[in-house]
């Protein structure tokens, strides 16, 4: 902390920058948690946060900006074009390709693109004033490397005496140390948690304190992990709420009117209560797991709406926390705001805990279910079954809830019989919203990066398409969170090719029915107490109709959730086992039901489902 000479000290003044491509529809929680904490803390440090990718979604198209950002390779890629010209040659293509894929990108191409990026920055650079600054500090996370190496490189040209800091996720560690000794304009790296070691930056460069903290990365130095806890918050309620001032400012002055409401970011929690996915490497910036109270959630989430006119909030954090979470929903769910959320889920926050997240405003989520054949589940270490994955997607259908999900297709190891399986599963999931088709990538730090050889990787390397970013000079020095490996690649490729083509046949099939014909999900029923019809809409097919009644419409709707056989012989004790059995396997060959070992789970959902109306 800051000493107490007696003197009045001048205020160090600090500028923090978000460059694309963040969503333009929300302020950086970096930022503002950075700025938040600073004001508290440190009052001699004066923060300005600075978004220049609102600018950039202004230039280029907000829906073309939208796209882009969704594709790391194309974000990273255009900014490498200019970073390092003599790199276009591969760049022109390969990005190329990439862009015709975005729909709005119209008769656009990759010069004319590369022209406004640049402009854009060339712009943005010369409208600040850069002397007001003593330190300025980038947040580079997911897409931001290059545009953020670019913007160093430029600003350290006009402004040569002025410090640069980076800090992120893509800065952890030997990824950090590798960006200092590969690129000279930068001046510091924060690994870590960033609140205090670069509020002690700050104190040090203003010459009110003397040691830097380890966290702190210059030049020539290793990276440690040994003292990677000694500046982390061991609880969030250090934490205050995130200053978003800055982010509305800059929206005022690049858009006229409001052509969108901004959503909020806000942290319930740091690091992830399961940590053991084993393809996982988002939380290389955090140790341990830590949460913050419903109590001071529903605070700042008041707050924020309050202050910025807002009902939207998107919370960051890796997974929602299994305790304070549930009382968080009940809250919001008992007030009078019609807020909405979106969050990331287990498999396993599903029953009346989903419910009561639905009943608090939770609209949408990116759940966890990255594969459905229960041994790839299992090596990835979900901690979930084929069943849960089934169940929640399933639910959330039924609350209306919109799930985004991915399926991870490639992963080193996986066998035949595994992807055969994958594909029979495809067929039962498809009345649900459909998953995104992942190819595996090997991520730095992740648990299949530190033991190649139990996933049968015999070398990890560069990515090529990082080999397509950066010159051979520079990215022999660097570590980046996306790497390649030799192995089974070749052989996964061809594995996996038709459950990719079935992923796209189902999001076609979802695509087509988005019309007012179409206002029921494509697996769902009506009961009449004495009656269940079953409506069954199946790609290129007639719609079907299955009537269920008496002992037949009690066994379905008994399958409502997960239910073990044992159960349902305690349930119907009139049915013999093997009818019951052979019963609920008819059911199963008319895709009605899923059977995953003694278990089973009805799919149909009743027609009073709202599906993706959201």
């Amino acid at each position: 902390m800051v000493e107490n000479t007696g003197q009045p000290h001048l205020p160090f003044r600090l500028g923090l920058i978000a460059m694309p491509w963040a969503l333009f529809n929300r302020p950086s929680v970096q930022l503002g948690a950075l700025k938040g904490y600073l004001a508290q803390a440190e009052p001699d440090v004066q923060v300005s946060c600075l978004h220049p990718y609102l600018g950039l979604a202004k230039a280029i198209g907000l829906d073309l900006y939208r796209e882009i950002s969704q594709d790391f390779w194309l974000c990273e890629g255009l900014y490498a074009g200019l970073l390092f010209p003599e790199q276009r040659g591969v760049l022109r293509g390969f990005l190329g390709k990439r862009l015709k894929q975005c729909k709005t990108a119209g008769a656009q191409d990759i010069d004319s693109l590369w022209q406004k990026v640049d402009a854009h920055l060339q712009h943005w650079l010369a409208r600040q004033d850069w002397k007001q600054f003593d330190l300025v500090g980038f947040s580079v996370c997911f897409n931001q490397l290059l545009a953020s190496l670019l913007a160093a490189k430029q600003l350290k040209a006009l402004q040569p005496h002025l410090p640069i800091v980076f800090g992120g996720s893509s800065c952890v560690a030997e990824m950090g140390s590798s960006l200092l000794m590969a690129f000279p304009w930068l001046d510091y790296v924060v690994h870590g948690e960033g609140e205090m070691p670069l509020a002690n930056l700050c104190q040090v460069l203003a010459g009110r304190q003397s040691d830097l903290a380890p966290q702190v990365m210059v030049r020539n130095q290793q990276a440690s992990n040994e003292t990677f806890t000694g500046c982390q918050f061991k609880t969030l309620s250090e934490l205050p709420t995130p200053d978003y001032a800055d982010y509305f400012h800059d929206l005022r002055q690049e858009f006229s009117g409001e052509p969108f409401v901004p959503e909020l970011p806000v942290e319930f929690s740091r690091g992830c209560w399961w940590g053991k996915c084993t393809f996982c490497n988002l939380n290389l910036q955090w140790h341990g797991y830590r949460g913050k109270t419903a109590a001071q959630v529903e605070q700042e989430v008041l707050s924020l709406s309050e202050r910025h006119g807002c009902l939207n909030f998107s919370f960051t954090d890796n997974v929602l926390p299994g305790r304070e979470a549930t009382p968080f929903f009940a809250k919001m769910a008992s007030g009078k705001k019609d807020f909405r959320f979106f969050a990331e889920l287990r498999v396993n926050q599903r029953g009346e805990i989903l419910k009561g997240y639905r009943q608090g405003g939770l609209v949408a989520v990116q759940a966890g279910i990255e594969a459905l054949s229960q041994g790839l589940l299992e090596r990835m270490r979900k901690g979930a079954t084929v069943m849960e994955n089934l169940a929640l997607m399933k639910e959330s259908l039924a609350l209306g809830i919109r799930l985004d999900g991915n399926l991870i297709t490639g992963f080193p190891g996986s066998t035949e019989a595994e992807v055969q399986e994958t594909l029979v599963n495809l067929d039962f999931v498809l009345p649900f919203t459909p998953l995104t088709a992942a190819t595996f990538f090997l991520g730095h730090g992740c648990e299949v990066a530190e033991n190649p050889s139990d996933y049968g990787i015999r070398a990890i390397v560069q990515h090529a398409n990082n080999r397509k970013l950066f010159p051979p000079h520079i990215l022999s020095g660097l570590t980046l969170l996306i790497n390649d490996y030799r192995g089974d690649r070749a052989d996964q490729r061809r594995l996996w090719q038709p459950v990719i083509k079935k992923i796209r046949d189902w999001q076609r099939f979802h695509k087509a029915r988005r019309s007012p014909a179409h206002l029921v999900p494509p697996l769902s029923y009506r009961d009449a107490g004495n009656l269940l019809i079953i409506r069954q809409e199946l790609p290129g097919q007639v719609t079907l109709h299955h009537r269920l009644r008496g002992i037949s419409r009690a066994i379905y709707l008994a399958c409502e959730t997960i239910v073990e056989f044992e159960e349902l012989t305690r349930l119907f004790p009139k049915l013999g086992t093997t009818q019951l059995a052979t019963f609920l396997a008819e059911l199963a060959v008319k895709r009605l039901l899923f059977v995953q070992g003694t278990r089973y789970l009805a799919l149909a959902v009743h027609t009073t489902a709202t599906g993706n109306g959201l």
